[in-house]
C-alpha cells in the first residue's frame, strides 16, 4: 500500500529536498505541498494523506496550531502528523506530543530516519529523533514520582513491562523479544494501554510512564 504525504514547510528548499527524498522511496507519494500551516490544514482536509510532515514555525498558521486542527475530536481519520524542525525546544516538543504528533524531527536527523519516520507513522508507531528522545522524555518530570500500585492503575503487569520498555525506546520487535512473546502480541498490550489510559499513540504513553515513574521500573532489558 501506498503511503500518501504532504509536506508542510514555509522554505521553498526544504520541501523540495523532503519531496526528492521522499519520492524515491516505491511505497511513499507526496500529494502535496503547502507553505504554511493554514495551507496545510487546507490541503490534508482535500488530499485525506496518511502523514503529513509538519514544521513548527510557519505563517498565517504555525504548525501546533494546524497539528491541534488536524487531530482534534471529532475529525475523520485524521493524518499522523510527524513534526519536522530545527527547533529542538523542549516546549515545542512537549506541546507537538501532546497535541497526538506521531513522530519529532530535528531537521538535521538525515533522509534514512526521515523514511523511517513517515513509514512507522503510518503503520501507528511513533519516532523521534535519538538525540531528544529519552533527555526529552526524562524532563517530563522534575523529580522522580512514585510508580502507581496496582489499585491505582489499570493496567495488568504484562502491559506496565510492554510500557516500560516502550518508554525507554523499545521497538515492538525489541519489546517481543525482551518479553520473550510475538509483535502481535505486543501490539495487542499497547492497544490495550491506549484504552485504558485514553493515550492517542505510543508516544503518549511513553510520556506517561516516564511521568508516573513507570519507565524507571526495573524489567527486562531490550538494550535501549
Amino acid at each position: 500500500m501506498t503511503i500518501r504525504v504532504v509536506i508542510a514547510d514555509d522554505q521553498a528548499m526544504v520541501r523540495t529536498g523532503f519531496g526528492l527524498i521522499l519520492a524515491a522511496e516505491e511505497d511513499i507519494e507526496v500529494v502535496a505541498e503547502a507553505a504554511d500551516g493554514a495551507e496545510a490544514v487546507e490541503l490534508a482536509r482535500r488530499h485525506r494523506p496518511d502523514v503529513v510532515l509538519m514544521d513548527i514555525r510557519m505563517p498565517r498558521l504555525d504548525g501546533l496550531e494546524a497539528l491541534r486542527l488536524l487531530t482534534r475530536p471529532g475529525v475523520v481519520d485524521p493524518p499522523r502528523v510527524v513534526v519536522v524542525t530545527t527547533f529542538d525546544d523542549d516546549v515545542y516538543v512537549r506541546r507537538a506530543l501532546r497535541g497526538g504528533a506521531y513522530g519529532f524531527l530535528l531537521k538535521d536527523a538525515g533522509p534514512t530516519l526521515l523514511v523511517e519516520a513517515v513509514r512507522a507513522a503510518a503503520s501507528g508507531e511513533a519516532l523521534i529523533s535519538p538525540s531528544i528522545t529519552i533527555s526529552l522524555l526524562r524532563g517530563l518530570t522534575a523529580e522522580p514520582g512514585p510508580e502507581p500500585g496496582p489499585g491505582a492503575d489499570p493496567l495488568s503487569e504484562r502491559e506496565r513491562e510492554v510500557v516500560a520498555l516502550v518508554a525507554r525506546g523499545a521497538t515492538n520487535a525489541e519489546v517481543a523479544a525482551a518479553l520473550t512473546i510475538g509483535v502481535g502480541t505486543v501490539k495487542t498490550h499497547l492497544t490495550n494501554v491506549q484504552r485504558k489510559w485514553g493515550a492517542r499513540n505510543r508516544v503518549e504513553i511513553a510520556a506517561r510512564a516516564w511521568e508516573t515513574g513507570l519507565a524507571r521500573r526495573d524489567g527486562p532489558s531490550a538494550g535501549v
